[in-house]
């Protein structure tokens, strides 16, 4: 048997490498927005790439109010979180030209939610054929393209557009 190494995902699995704080609040801070995986942002959302995505082009929407509720932002804070969405759906369609796209927000954790205290939409190209025997029988996912080229792919599309 063949071993598929992805020692990143460690990460992931280990409640203890997980960074402090909650990445939708701070990432678009930082000074790196490239590592930070921040594509843009507006007056009141931002979106980044999902460092550990279901398939290439997976982002994350969040607004920057730290909430878990859409139904207590404000209503101007809604309406850019949605502008946002619809504009990023609109360019992962271009950049990537998926046969579909999953898109969804999960709200608790028993709904699904990773990191349940901060509410985010997640945007998932998807193709045909695009599953395969790997996540049932290896737990993995085969990603046909890295991270940051996929952020280097986006990013240019997202400039002037959102933010």
């Amino acid at each position: 048997m063949k071993q598929l190494w992805a020692p990143w995902r460690m990460a992931y699995i280990d409640d203890e490498a997980r960074e402090p704080g909650c990445i939708f609040c701070t990432h678009y801070k930082r000074d790196d927005l490239r590592s930070a995986l921040v594509l843009a942002q507006t007056r009141h959302s931002v979106v980044m790439m999902n460092k550990y995505p279901y398939n290439n082009g997976h982002l994350l929407l969040s607004p920057k109010r730290h909430e878990n509720d859409p139904a207590r932002l404000p209503a101007e804070e809604f309406i850019d979180l949605n502008e946002t969405l619809r504009r990023a759906l609109e360019i992962v369609r271009e950049a990537f030209r998926p046969g579909g796209v999953n898109l969804g927000m999960n709200l608790g954790k028993c709904a699904g939610a990773g990191i349940e205290e901060h509410m985010h939409w997640h945007i998932v190209p998807r193709w045909e054929g695009d599953t395969n025997f790997m996540p049932v029988f290896a737990e993995t996912r085969v990603m046909p393209q890295h991270l940051l080229e996929s952020y280097d792919r986006l990013l240019p599309l997202f400039r002037g557009r959102v933010g």
